[in-house]
This record gives C-alpha cells, sequence and structure tokens, in this order.
C-alpha cells in the first residue's frame, strides 16, 4: 500500500510541512480488515485514528444479536477515532468491515502533536467531530489493531532500561515495547563491600559474575556491557536505548510524576538527600554515571514520593507552628509510591475494573514498610511521613515514635543527630527488637523455635500494621480491596494472617487454605480473600521495574506534549468557584412548589449555564449556609459544590471530585421555601478543572480528563498542579478553581494562567 501517495492527498494531512508529513508516514502503519473483521470491539477504549484508504466499515450496536442495528458507514477517505482523540472514550458499539478494507491507523500519542502543530489539521477534525457528534452513548471509540499496539502504553517503538540503585545493591530490567514482559535483567548485591556479584539473565539464560572494584560504577558498566554482548545480548549498542528510568526515593514536593532528569532535577535530587540520606545519593549516583556511559540517551527520574503527593492538607501536614514546617514545606511526603500505584493498578487491571471507581489499601511490606490508602485513584493518606522512619515497624526502622523520646536520646543521653540518625536508620526496627535480624523471615524462624525477643519483634510488627490497615479502611469509608506487595507481603504468609485477624467486622477476612499457599512472583495477582461479600484481599508480586519502565515512557510523550502547550502560549481566564448547587427537575419542585421553573439571574462563563435567581440553605450537621445559589439549567443528579472552610462550617468531610462523581460523598439538607430534600449524598469541593472547546484541545496535543499544570505569571508566580482538562464543543476556554484557594493565592479579577506541563494522560 503506498501510504505516502495515500496520505499526501487526504484533506487532514494537505497543510503538512514535509518534515511533518515525513513523521506521519513513519508513524502511519497499514492495516487490513477482512469481511465480517471486528475493527471496534464495543466497550474498548480508543487508542489510534485511522484513515480509511479503501473499502467500507459499518458502526452497529448488537452486532452478534438478533437485535443488531446499523448506525451508519465509514466511506474510503473517511476518518475514524477522532472522538476518541480527544476523550478516550470506551466504545458503545462495533465498528465492522463489510467487505476488504485497508486503512492507516496512528497512535494518538504519535500523531496528536503533529495535528497540534498544524492549525488546519485540528480545524478539519473539529469540523468533522462536530458534524459526526452524537450523546456520549454514540459516540464510538477507534479500534486497536494488532499491528500498532504497543507495550508500557508506548507511542511507538521503544527501548527502555529501568535501574534501581541503592546503597549496597542496584538492580535493573530490560524492556521492548513489542512485549509487556522484561527481557532481560539482573542484580548487583555486595557494593561497598569486599566483594559484589552481578547475577544476570536473558534471552541466553542467566549466569553470573564478580564485580571488581564493588563500586557502583563498575556494577552499571557491567550491566550495560551485559546488555550489549555479542552473544546473548539484547542490544547492539547503549545508543539504541530509547531511555533509562531511574528510580529516585525522595522528590519532595515538587515531583508529583516521572521528570526528565536534566541539571535543574538532579541539583533537586542532591537538594532533597537529608530526607533519603540512605537513597536519594545512590539514586542520584545511579544517574550520573548512566548519563556519562549511554551519551544522549535520556535519563528519567521516577520518584517514590510522587504517588502521595495528591494527598489533602488534612493528611500531610504537621500539627506543629508554621516557621517550624518552613511555611508547609517540611510535610508527610510517604513513599514505596512506585510500588503501591503499581499493585494497586494490577489488582484492578485483574478483576477488569477502573483503577478510579475503588477504595483501596495497600499494605507494601519488605525492608521498608508502609500503607497508603487510596481513594478512587488518588492517594489521601500515607503511613510514611517527611522521611522514611515515620509508620510501619520496619527491617531496620522503628515507624512511629515519640518525639519526646528523640529529644530524652539527645538531651539525657547525650547522642548526637549524626549517630542518633544512624541508629535509627540502621540499628532499630525487627533488628533491634529481636537481636536477631532485621529480615522478618529469619525473625519468624527465631520466634518459632521459642525466641522471646523474636516473638515479641513479630507481634509489634504485625500489630502496628493492623492498626494502620484498620485505621485506613475506616478513613475510606470501608475499602473495596486490600493488597499485599513487597517481599513480605507476596511471601510471609503468617504476617498477612496475623495482620487480617480480627478485621471481620471490617469486611476483611482471609481464606485460610489459599492464604497459607499463596506465594505470588514480580507482576502475578492472587486472591486470598474468603468469600463474596467481602473486601476482595490480594497478594501482587511487586514489579517495580515495569512501572518505572511505564512512567519513563510516560515523561517522554509528556515532554512532547509539554513543549507543543508552551508554544502556543495561550492565556486562559481564571474563574474562582463560589460555593453552589445543581438541582434535579424534581428537587426544583420540591423546594420551591410544583411546576416551579428555574429563572434566570446572570450569565455564566460556559455557554448555556446560568446563575438562577432561586437561593437555599445548606443545612450540615454542625451548622449552615444561607442564599447558596442555584444554577442552570436542571440536571439528572443534586450536586452541592462547597469550599474547605464551608465543610468546617457545616459539619462534613466533602471529598475533592469532579463534577458528577457523586458515589460515596456526603450529604446534607437542602432548605428552600417550598420545602426541604435531604441528600444521602451529593457534597464535594470540586477537583481544578479546565474547561476545553475541541479545538483548543486539539491545538494544545490535549484530550478530555488529562490532567496539566498550570502557571500564573506575577509578582507571586504560582503553579497549580492536578487540574484536570475538560472537553465538551460547548465549552469556553476557562479554569475553575476553589475559592478559597483563589483567596490564598491572592487571584486579583481578570487573572489568567499558561499550560506549563502535562502530568498525566487520561
Amino acid at each position: 500500500m503506498d501510504i505516502a501517495g495515500q496520505l499526501q492527498s487526504h484533506p487532514l494531512f494537505a497543510t503538512f510541512s514535509p518534515e511533518a508529513m515525513a513523521e506521519a508516514i513513519r508513524v502511519g502503519v497499514a492495516v487490513s480488515y477482512e469481511p465480517g473483521e471486528v475493527c471496534i470491539r464495543c466497550g474498548e477504549a480508543g487508542e489510534v485514528l485511522g484513515v480509511l484508504l479503501a473499502g467500507r466499515l459499518e458502526a452497529v450496536q448488537g452486532h452478534d444479536t438478533p437485535q443488531r442495528q446499523r448506525l451508519g458507514t465509514i466511506e474510503p477517505g473517511e476518518c475514524f477515532g477522532e472522538m476518541s482523540l480527544l476523550t478516550g472514550n470506551p466504545s458503545s458499539a462495533d465498528v465492522v468491515a463489510v467487505e476488504p478494507s485497508q486503512a492507516v491507523v496512528f497512535l494518538h500519542e504519535a500523531i496528536a502533536p503533529l495535528i497540534a502543530a498544524n492549525i488546519d489539521a485540528a480545524r478539519f477534525l473539529v469540523r468533522l467531530m462536530t458534524a459526526r457528534l452524537a450523546p456520549p452513548a454514540g459516540r464510538m471509540a477507534a479500534p486497536r489493531p494488532t499491528a500498532v499496539r504497543f507495550s508500557l502504553g508506548a507511542y511507538e517503538p521503544m527501548r527502555i532500561l529501568s535501574v534501581s540503585c541503592r546503597q549496597g545493591d542496584m538492580r535493573y530490567r530490560y524492556f521492548d515495547t513489542a512485549s509487556e514482559g522484561a527481557l532481560a535483567g539482573g542484580s548487583v548485591d555486595g557494593l561497598g563491600g569486599p566483594q559484589a556479584v552481578h547475577a544476570y539473565w536473558g534471552p541466553a539464560g542467566a549466569g553470573e559474575q564478580p564485580i571488581d572494584p564493588a563500586t557502583h560504577e563498575a556494577a552499571l558498566k557491567a550491566m550495560l556491557a551485559t546488555l550489549t554482548a555479542t552473544e546473548g545480548g539484547v542490544l547492539s549498542d547503549v545508543s539504541e536505548l530509547s531511555a533509562i528510568g531511574h528510580r529516585v526515593c525522595h522528590g519532595g514536593g515538587r515531583f508529583n510524576g516521572p521528570a526528565l532528569a536534566d541539571d535543574e532535577v538532579t541539583d533537586e535530587i542532591a537538594r532533597l538527600a537529608d530526607l533519603a540520606p540512605l537513597e536519594n545519593p545512590y539514586n542520584l549516583r545511579g544517574i550520573e554515571i548512566c548519563r556519562s556511559l549511554a551519551g544522549d540517551v535520556p535519563q528519567v527520574a521516577v520518584f517514590d514520593t510522587a504517588f502521595h503527593l495528591k494527598m489533602p492538607p488534612a493528611a500531610y501536614q504537621y500539627a506543629l507552628p508554621d516557621d517550624l514546617t518552613d511555611g508547609g514545606r517540611l510535610r508527610r511526603f510517604g513513599s514505596h509510591g512506585i510500588s503501591h500505584e503499581g499493585a494497586a493498578r494490577a489488582a484492578c487491571e485483574f478483576l477488569g475494573v477502573n483503577f478510579e471507581a475503588l477504595k483501596i489499601v495497600v499494605c507494601h511490606l519488605g525492608t521498608g514498610a508502609s500503607l497508603a490508602a487510596i481513594d478512587r485513584g488518588r492517594c489521601v493518606d500515607s503511613s510514611m511521613g517527611l522521611t522514611s522512619l515515620e509508620g510501619l515497624v520496619m527491617s531496620t526502622r522503628p515507624g512511629d515514635l515519640d518525639p519526646g523520646l528523640v529529644l530524652h536520646l539527645i538531651g539525657r543521653r547525650g547522642l548526637d543527630a549524626n549517630e542518633l540518625t544512624h541508629r535509627l536508620y540502621t540499628e532499630a526496627g525487627l533488628l533491634g527488637l529481636s537481636g536477631v535480624s532485621g529480615d522478618v523471615l529469619t525473625v519468624m524462624q527465631a520466634a518459632e523455635a521459642g525466641h522471646a525477643r523474636a516473638l515479641l519483634a513479630i507481634e509489634i510488627y504485625c500489630r502496628r500494621a493492623r492498626k494502620y490497615l484498620a485505621s485506613y479502611v475506616g478513613l475510606l469509608g470501608g475499602a473495596d480491596i486490600v493488597i499485599f506487595t513487597g517481599g513480605v507481603g507476596e511471601n510471609a504468609t503468617g504476617v498477612r494472617a496475623r495482620i487480617c485477624q480480627g478485621l471481620d467486622s471490617m469486611g476483611v477476612r482471609l481464606d485460610e487454605a489459599h492464604n497459607r499457599t499463596t506465594h505470588v512472583a514480580a507482576g502475578e495477582v492472587a486472591e486470598i480473600s474468603a468469600g463474596p461479600g467481602l473486601t476482595r484481599v490480594f497478594a501482587v508480586g511487586s514489579n517495580e521495574e515495569h512501572t518505572i519502565a511505564r512512567q519513563t515512557v510516560q515523561a517522554l510523550a509528556n515532554r512532547r506534549v509539554t513543549d507543543i502547550m508552551r508554544l502556543h502560549h495561550e492565556p486562559i481566564p481564571i474563574s474562582p468557584s463560589a460555593h453552589h448547587l445543581h438541582l434535579t427537575d424534581e428537587h426544583v419542585e420540591a423546594l420551591f412548589g410544583p411546576g416551579h421553573e428555574l429563572t434566570w439571574h446572570a450569565d455564566l462563563s460556559q455557554p448555556g449555564q446560568f446563575a438562577c435567581g432561586e437561593t437555599v440553605t445548606l443545612q450540615g450537621p454542625k451548622g449552615a449556609i444561607e442564599r447558596a445559589r442555584v444554577l442552570g439549567p436542571a440536571r439528572p443528579q443534586t450536586q452541592v459544590e462547597i469550599s474547605r472552610t464551608e465543610e468546617f462550617k457545616l459539619g462534613i468531610d466533602a471529598p475533592i471530585r469532579l463534577s458528577g462523581d457523586l458515589e460515596g460523598t456526603p450529604g446534607l439538607t437542602l432548605i428552600g421555601p417550598a420545602g426541604q430534600v435531604t441528600l444521602e449524598c451529593g457534597v464535594i469541593c470540586a477537583m481544578r478543572h479546565i474547561h476545553m472547546s475541541p479545538q483548543d484541545a486539539m491545538e494544545f496535543a490535549l484530550r478530555d480528563h488529562d490532567i496539566v499544570r498550570i502557571r500564573v505569571p506575577g509578582e507571586r508566580s504560582l503553579i497549580f498542579g492536578d487540574v484536570m482538562v475538560r472537553v465538551d464543543p460547548d465549552y469556553r476556554l476557562d479554569m475553575h478553581i476553589d475559592t478559597d484557594e483563589a483567596n490564598a493565592a491572592e487571584l486579583s479579577p481578570g487573572a489568567v494562567g499558561y499550560l506549563d506541563s502535562i502530568q498525566q494522560r487520561a
């Protein structure tokens, strides 16, 4: 098939520059469909944009049922998948070839930057979408042909190396996006000691070699030499790598996602070393050595703290005077975020459930240990704090301590800060309690032999974890899933049983036989809960290198989108959002009388939306807010949006949610002139969001539900992160933030922001 000739004559590509056209031809893939072949599967999320070159496709509902209904056809020269380029919505219809057909398809991540850079192409697709636009139930997603699918979420073939450098060891895995699993890997133990050993495996089998001297540089050189070996290697040269992703323990408050490790990023990693003294310096050393050994291959930092940076202030702020927290910069950061997120996503994929739909508690139990409470994709609490000392009892770290004890050891016992730091990181925890070892399995063996201190150590270890697990199930208002991961969580069946013991009333109960026999390897998922109707409990094999590889790919894709966003530099008006509510027709009549219709008071920034003349009183358990404005028109669900300060006044705790996401939210009573309505749920604090038209989104290379950062220039320059993109043909470019946030940021009327970077793809 002459892809070049076919594309050059298509109106979508009519004004592409020769360079852009060459790139489109490079990333386009020819696909053929036989009659009756399902090209788009109902319920699948769209990933590609296609151009039909020959043949005919048909959109149908109920393809394999007697109720089969034909919705329309796609003829040669027409595009498909353009809706999902913006929304990624699952398809509610099958698209089937009705005769032999040929198409060129492009992964969204590959073609979107090219379209964003060409205003005519963006306008062409917007006109096409406008012409085809139907209610959400009728929107079609794009096909996912095998010919253009890559693993790790990649937009083109990539070769990724994941590296984790620590004080005494180093681990690595090599991934090719033709496969989800690692194709080669290894580890080096004994770094910094008299002797280190490199154990490796790959297509030619496994082997070992001594590393002399036992330094990180020698270990990384051995890694690259093994990967590029003439016999058994997976690369001809290091330059074939698309990127190297590095685990970094602590990213402070700045990094809430992966970052290309330029000088500015590495300087920040070094500055944060005092918060992770046993980790960050060695993580950074790995990045610096790989820079020198791999030339121009991009280095990406993937932070263990990033996943936890979405915790609300009530979870991360210490109860200390402002000056002692350096204006709030000294806070709880959490850790093991790579493991927590990876295990949670793996369990959700196993269940076939959206990660953003569940309440999850993850128990990462290894040399270090922590629990995380995850509410609909957002971490809302973590047991670790500013450093990796807080929380659970760990191998050689104590977990929660009375600060007065630390002061006593310094003031009365004369220990200086350096000595105490060393002892708290390396001599406490299971090792300090048992006097035997910091390894859980070794301590358990000693306990089984009757060693009194080992018995107590295991009891304290499990009791602390059970206390946190119970508190997090309560914090979430019940958990859908509990996950055990990490070396201990995956293999120590007795520890899992002890931690879950006594939590039956909270829905957490293990199947004793399944738990006793379940051990999982990297990436494996096994259910160990007792039965239906309870919280699902899983053991998930930690696969951090796979998560690092995925986030490395994400960082490369984010860089392309960020470059386009900054190129456009279009101002976005910022609208602080005061408390308000949306009502159903039923509740309008209940509050204002039979047959009542909402009256116009003033237009809002978004077309078709208006402030109403009607107001109601919001009555909560503690207090009330009078004259809360109703917004029109009426909606399918009643929803109340309030600020953080108003939560306190009402006496409720409303989660940060997108409009319409109301499951599990608190309720209150609405009082109107003709009656009152008691809501069981429906009160939220609105997530920061930007409204965009399809053309705005096309030009920024963004799509519905992407997460971005917004920069607000001025004397007090600000960055707002975690801003959700909402795309709809009726939207006008506009950013909404909470009134409290606007006041705290001292935003003046007429303030504008600019797209700074993308954090997360929808």
